[in-house]
């Protein structure tokens, strides 16, 4: 807690601490706000591209929802209240205000051509069913990789195999979602501050699986500053760029498949994951259960955040039926129905709470002592 945060005295209090929460609650808006913008921008210019782009491609089967499907003033509602929680965490302060996707205007130019200069790429893949072409020549790394992993996923260019994938996707993910990724994430430090509370940050080993280019990995370090933790990922490429963005002697990257973790039984005082469980087949998603649970301390916790499932939030289910029609998600509707709580509980993970997030679900399992 920051010293314009404490009440200092009578005389402070009624002016010092509502002028302070004030102006950040209105740096917050402000911040949030221009995400919204940015992102819903680069959304109705990339809807347009693809419907001038569908004159000359193929037709592509049209996408029926399978339930209801909320209307857009439902799903605005819902990131305000995502990004209310948000506030009242850093208001609480479980972590500082968030700065994540923050770029330099040479940067967000950069990105943003990047990403409009893929969209034709992205419409043709799913247009012509393209989804192998990362497959077709694997070499170097992507020539060991499990054959599920080297997709591409979303249709996106790369898959998770270049650098070029790895600087565009988080920006790719954030127009999809309107400019709540990061927040959606940022849910799995309310327990992890909890967590933290009790014990000393220093001798916390924490690891977060299939970090990707770091997106709760560097929040987490940021909230928490005498933590270290590992971020694990099979994309070297993805984990150079988390390298690059997470310049601190607090993180450490390893290479290695979540299925088959490099690290010893009860090793592990916490691991997240984020967004991994609906791109993995069910049978893997069993094994890396199975890891988790395996390599956690008695009593360690297993932080979670994944989509939305069949069922959590009624009125979403349409929407989430169209995803896998929309992106190539081979193991999406698998995922939709998966029984989470059941897996995690017949690997010694009991599930202690989950709340929905937006189109996210946030959950802790915790290892029994």
């Amino acid at each position: 807690m920051s010293a314009a945060d404490q009440d200092t005295g009578p005389s402070s209090r009624g002016r010092s601490l509502p002028l302070s929460s004030l102006a950040r609650r209105t740096r917050y808006a402000l911040y949030q706000g221009s995400r919204v913008a940015l992102y819903t921008l680069h959304s109705e210019a990339m809807r347009r591209m693809n419907r001038d782009l569908q004159k000359d491609l193929p037709e592509t089967p049209k996408v029926v929802p399978d339930g209801p499907v909320p209307g857009q003033r439902r799903m605005l509602a819902d990131i305000v209240r995502l990004f209310a929680a948000d506030l009242k965490a850093v208001e609480d302060g479980l972590y500082p205000m968030p700065s994540d996707g923050t770029m330099s205007p040479r940067e967000l130019l950069a990105t943003s051509r990047a990403f409009f200069k893929d969209v034709p790429e992205v419409a043709r893949r799913r247009a012509t069913g393209a989804h192998q072409e990362v497959n077709e020549d694997p070499d170097g790394f992507a020539a060991a990789l499990p054959r599920y992993y080297r997709q591409n996923f979303h249709f996106q260019t790369d898959g998770w195999l270049s650098e070029d994938s790895a600087k565009l996707y988080d920006f790719q993910v954030d127009v999809l979602f309107s400019g709540a990724t990061a927040a959606m994430r940022r849910r799995a430090l309310v327990p992890f501050a909890q967590i933290l509370r009790r014990k000393d940050q220093r001798k916390i080993a924490y690891l977060d699986l299939a970090c990707g280019t770091g997106g709760l990995l560097r929040p987490a370090l940021t909230a928490f500053p005498r933590l270290t933790g590992t971020g694990l990922d099979l994309s070297e490429p993805y984990l150079n760029v988390a390298q690059s963005r997470l310049q601190t002697r607090r993180a450490r990257f390893v290479t290695a498949m979540a299925e088959t973790l490099p690290f010893a039984d009860n090793s592990q005082d916490v691991v997240s994951c984020v967004f991994l469980f609906h791109e993995l087949p069910p049978k893997v998603r069993r094994q890396v259960i199975t890891e988790v649970a395996r390599v956690l301390k008695p009593g360690g916790s297993f932080l979670f955040v994944d989509s939305l499932q069949t069922g959590d939030v009624p009125d979403y289910d349409g929407l989430l039926s169209l995803f896998p029609q929309l992106f190539h998600e081979p193991y999406y509707t698998s995922y939709l129905t998966e029984d989470l709580t059941g897996l995690c509980a017949d690997a010694g993970l009991k599930e202690t709470w989950m709340s929905p997030a937006f189109v996210s679900r946030v959950a802790e399992y915790r290892k029994s002592d």
